[in-house]
């Protein structure tokens, strides 16, 4: 941490690193609910920590990490179906909390806006966490009963070195995906009775569209202060990244409300045809 940094706020920001690299997620969840407290009641706000290169990202044994192609498929018309689809999200919500701290602590030189909200983001995301992990009990299973895949962390690991492609890539591309396919598990699980799931499902949908939309405009942010084009340049890193195509569905409304611009849908588009 750097000197120039007052101590009050060096206290929270060291806060933020031992919630990252917390392993108990219900601990990681606590923390990070602390660190918010902090920021809505006045008596912290953040700003640039110095940026951090040395940050730890920690998380439990299990769930075990496995290759995406190893999980099995699971209808979810079935009480195993349901716990295993809650418990691939539950894991989306792990990792996001992670994205959250980890984004305000790495990057250094940004607006006072850019770490609360990336703080609101881990905030958003412990509750969301926690909702899951509730299903999951009400379901006879826990965070961890299951295998998981570690794609969006690993897209983190890549992205570290830029906060302009972190914000092109985390939340614009892989955290949208939620916007794209949610809509699809609530039909489903609403034809198989599970209300419940469909409920806690509702919330993170809606307020993940928030969550995009901050990605969406501190990467447009990024590419003003560096003279850069934003549908070119999206354009250019989806296709160092992810060989020019995503797959779809997408849920063209969210991501418009998301700050996606039109040339970009319709990218998206060509794409979906």
């Amino acid at each position: 941490m750097q000197s120039s940094v007052p101590e009050a706020a060096a206290s929270h920001w060291r806060d933020a690193s031992l919630a990252l690299a917390e392993t108990d997620p219900f601990v990681k969840c606590e923390r990070v609910d602390q660190l918010w407290a902090a920021v809505e009641s006045g008596q912290w706000q953040p700003a640039c920590p110095g940026g951090q290169a040395d940050l730890v990202c920690g998380r439990p044994e299990k769930p075990v990490l496995v290759n995406p192609g190893k999980l099995r498929k699971r209808g979810l018309g079935s009480i195993a179906g349901q716990r295993a689809l809650v418990h691939a999200v539950a894991h989306i919500e792990f990792n996001a909390i992670n994205l959250g701290l980890d984004a305000a602590l790495r990057f250094a030189g940004m607006p006072d806006d850019f770490y609360r909200d990336w703080l609101s983001v881990a905030a958003d995301e412990a509750r969301h966490f926690r909702m899951l992990n509730q299903r999951l009990n009400e379901l006879d299973a826990a965070y961890g009963d299951f295998p998981a895949h570690n794609g969006l962390w690993d897209m983190a690991e890549k992205t570290a070195h830029d906060v302009l492609v972190r914000m092109a890539l985390v939340p614009r591309v892989l955290e949208a995906r939620g916007l794209d396919v949610t809509p699809g598990m609530i039909q489903r699980l609403e034809q198989a009775g599970d209300e419940r799931t469909v409920a806690v499902l509702r919330v993170i949908l809606e307020e993940e569209e928030r969550h995009v939309a901050i990605g969406s405009h501190w990467f447009r942010h990024l590419c003003q202060q560096r003279d850069l084009v934003p549908d070119a340049t999206f354009e250019v890193l989806l296709e160092r990244y992810f060989g020019g195509q995503l797959r779809g569905p997408f849920n063209f409304p969210a991501r418009k409300r998301a700050g996606f611009s039109k040339p970009e849908l319709e990218r998206l588009q060509a794409m979906d045809a």
